[in-house]
């Protein structure tokens, strides 16, 4: 999460009402001005965030007005469960806005009569004047506020970095408000308390295990882990007066160390005997959520990270805008040398082709011509018109009817587009060509259409056939002409139509004939086949 804020964090510690102003870079601290909780120091505060350039703030507060809170709820899930904490947080901290609520896993059986109830650290800073006064300054100069986190909370992962993980364990350290005692109890955080800088070490231990024991966070024969963190040069002195007991051990660990083992520098903290770097630190390296809510105080912040997302933003479109004008530049110099490739073997086959072609001499068509011919000669062997399947279809079906007999044929050969149609007209039982040949032989042109120029014509044939029966059967002539019709319709692509029946119905013709045992005459009839393309 500090990719967020960039390399470099401004924070401020808010201790015994004055500010005190940090910047930590790649893990080195470097102290700022101090601001005093009056006007002219308030002021002098917003002039310095406007010479920085309104960077976002992490506030750190290390006050004495700061409350913790141990109670259980009845366990309650999802939005009710939420409400019932939000409502206890509201009626214990009513006057401060600087509040919160953390859930601490459920109590066990034995001690609850095997209700389980949901355990909760409530905490809140009892005087929000202190920190508004600051908070207020900074959004009055458009400063970003990124949160406030309380210098007791932050301590909740020092003791297990340190190496300690004892169940109950009191951390005591110096800071610049004085001395803070922690106590954690399976490494979750129960109670914090600030003392006097002057206080005996020894004496406010007991003290604050007297009141751990009296709040039923601690037995009276459970063994209480006193872990002192402070300078080399006061270890010995506090040895003396913090000597272990039954029920208390104490553990000494120099601030160096303890700088060491939650990753910062310890060069930087030998000059000093209080504990407030290891916050700072601690704060800088972690980043958690903000302890406390901001409120409208947190807007200038919130249209910051907005500004970032945007920049963010930008920046990928950007990478990626030059990542493709770059592969757009590439296929562009490839597509040059493939060209270039290209034209130079068109030099060559060039070059090949008339050196071939030099001995042969000039050709009487051109080339384009001689192309063109053969792609004509395709397509009249493709799509020309010729007769062939419809007679052999025809023959199939004349073979599978004894009784029919063919007497003429006239083949026609329809343009696409409806023209009039070329026909063949001739005797009965003498080959003919189209009509259209015949004018060809005498104009010297044939239209392309009818030749299968650019689609394929409609072809169609006119068949004059007879229906010879042993005997006089005119309901046998028509089932005859019917049944060869209907063999001829079955075809593929094929069309049949009746032009002429064996058997003239019309209204206004006269029916005869005689029921003998003579042969019977042959009977015409007329069939039009239509050949789709």
């Amino acid at each position: 999460m500090n990719m967020l804020f960039g390399p470099t964090l401004h924070l401020a510690y808010l201790c015994s009402g004055r500010l005190e102003t940090w910047r930590w870079r790649r893990g080195v601290l470097a102290a700022g001005p101090v601001f005093e909780p009056t006007r002219a120091g308030i002021d002098a505060l917003a002039d310095h965030m406007v010479a920085l350039g309104r960077p976002p703030v992490h506030l750190l507060a290390d006050l004495v007005e700061e409350d913790f809170h141990r109670l259980l709820l009845p366990h309650a899930r999802g939005r009710a469960g939420r409400n019932l904490l939000a409502r206890r947080l509201q009626q214990h901290y009513r006057e401060t806005p600087y509040r919160r609520a953390a859930m601490q896993g459920r109590q066990p059986e034995h001690e609850g009569g095997g209700r389980r109830d949901d355990i909760v650290l409530m905490s809140a800073l009892t005087n929000p004047a202190t920190v508004q006064q600051w908070t207020e300054a900074l959004t009055l100069v458009q400063a970003p506020v990124a949160g406030i986190w309380s210098a007791a909370l932050l301590y909740e992962g020092v003791p297990q970095a340190l190496g300690f993980t004892q169940p109950h364990i009191l951390l005591v350290t110096w800071q610049s408000c004085g001395m803070r005692q922690s106590y954690f109890r399976d490494g979750q955080l129960k109670f914090s308390r600030l003392a006097p800088a002057q206080a005996e070490c020894a004496a406010e231990t007991a003290r604050t295990r007297q009141f751990l024991v009296s709040a039923h966070l601690l037995e009276r024969d459970d063994m209480l882990h006193a872990i002192i963190v402070t300078h080399d040069d006061a270890i010995a002195p506090l040895s003396e007066q913090c000597i272990s007991s039954t029920e208390t051990t104490f553990h000494f660990v120099p601030l160096a160390i303890a700088l060491e083992r939650c990753g910062a520098d310890a060069g930087g903290a030998e000059a000093t005997m209080l504990a407030d770097t290891v916050l700072l630190h601690v704060l800088a390296r972690t980043l958690p959520r903000s302890h406390y809510p901001c409120g409208a105080d947190a807007r200038y912040f919130r249209l910051w990270q907005a500004r970032v997302s945007l920049y963010a933003s930008a920046l990928v479109v950007a990478a990626c805008a030059l990542v493709w004008t770059g592969l757009n530049l590439w296929a562009y110099a490839d597509a040059n040398v493939s060209a270039a490739t290209l034209a130079e073997e068109t030099r060559h086959f060039t070059a090949r082709y008339r050196s071939a072609m030099a001995p042969v001499g000039p050709t009487a068509a051109p080339t384009a011509d001689m192309r063109a011919a053969v792609l004509v000669d395709r397509l009249l062997a493709d799509q020309g018109p010729a007769p062939l399947d419809m007679l052999s279809q025809l023959s199939g079906a004349l073979d599978r009817a004894p009784q029919v007999q063919l007497v003429a044929l006239n083949w026609q050969v329809e343009p696409p587009g409806g023209g009039a149609p070329a026909k063949s007209t001739a005797a009965r039982g003498q080959p003919s060509l189209p009509a259209a040949a015949g004018d060809a032989a005498s104009t010297g042109s044939v239209p392309s259409s009818l030749l299968g120029i650019p689609v394929k014509p409609r072809q169609s044939l006119r068949v004059e056939a007879e229906v010879r029966l042993p005997r006089p059967d005119a309901k046998g002539a028509v089932d005859s002409m019917n049944a060869f019709a209907r063999d001829l319709a079955r075809l593929p692509r094929m069309r049949v139509a009746i032009e002429q029946p064996v058997l003239d119905i019309r209204p206004d013709v006269k029916l005869s004939g005689r029921a003998t045992a003579e042969a019977a005459p042959p009977v015409p009839f007329t069939l039009r086949l239509e050949l789709a393309p």
